[in-house]
């Protein structure tokens, strides 16, 4: 069930905007009717992803998010100061483990950390004044327990956890800074990693199933709701039990 909130006016940048989450996230912003701006490198993705979502108002930009100056072009084609930044923009691929290939760490702190970080910096100086903004990061369980085959994307994980507390902070009252850690959430990124580990995947949380899209994307839209107004600096597990595991 999908619940209601009321974001009529503003704009909500959502990075990794044609991903599962991304597009359930889409569906519950344009029902409350904020103006949804959807970014990601994959410009046919997008457009199927503004079709899945529904009737709404949408605006998309291709970018990776690759430097600063990449960060800023997406936040300034919303064509509005922006509300809120919802960054799920990711990379899951194992890592080798080998002293001779790097590209995988590499790719791994580029894309899951330092470009929320440029990110940030972007958003603080274009988000809108007349309101409290919003800032949902995407981490992962991974961050806490470790992932043993995925050991650059954990480490880079970890660092989101140091960036949302120090933004928390820094950009203290006028942006709330959060982030959801999901368990394994059932998405094309982790159809590998399913399949791979079989039923332990589901035999890892104590519900005893995969998570949905949907429920980690009702997560964060509440956390940009006027509901979630003093909730600040948290690092929010969605993962059915599986950190009690």
């Amino acid at each position: 069930m999908m619940n209601s909130y009321d974001f009529e006016g503003q704009t909500i940048v959502v990075t990794g905007g044609a991903g599962g989450i991304g597009v359930e996230c889409a569906k519950i912003l344009a029902a409350g009717d904020a103006h949804i701006h959807l970014v990601d490198p994959r410009a046919e993705a997008l457009e199927a992803a503004v079709e899945t979502a529904g009737p709404g108002q949408f605006t998309t930009h291709v970018s990776s998010l690759e430097g600063p100056q990449a960060c800023a072009d997406a936040l300034d084609s919303a064509g509005a100061s922006p509300y809120g930044l919802i960054h799920l923009a990711g990379l899951f691929e194992p890592d080798p483990f080998d002293p001779g290939i790097q590209d995988v760490w590499d790719r791994a702190i580029q894309v899951n950390l330092k470009s929320a970080y440029d990110m940030s910096v972007a958003f603080e100086t274009r988000r809108a004044q007349d309101a409290v903004a919003r800032m949902v990061f995407t981490t992962s369980i991974a961050a806490g327990r470790g992932s043993p085959d995925f050991t650059p994307y954990s480490c880079a994980k970890a660092g989101l956890h140091g960036l949302v507390r120090s933004l928390a902070k820094k950009f203290s009252p006028y942006v709330l800074v959060n982030a959801v850690a999901p368990g394994i959430i059932v998405t094309p990124m982790t159809t590998d990693l399913i399949a791979q580990r079989g039923n332990y995947a589901t035999d890892g949380t104590i519900l005893g199933r995969l998570g949905e899209p949907s429920e980690v994307a009702q997560v964060i839209a509440f956390l940009c709701s006027a509901g979630a107004s003093y909730i600040n600096g948290q690092i929010i597990q969605v993962d059915g039990g599986t950190v009690l595991r």
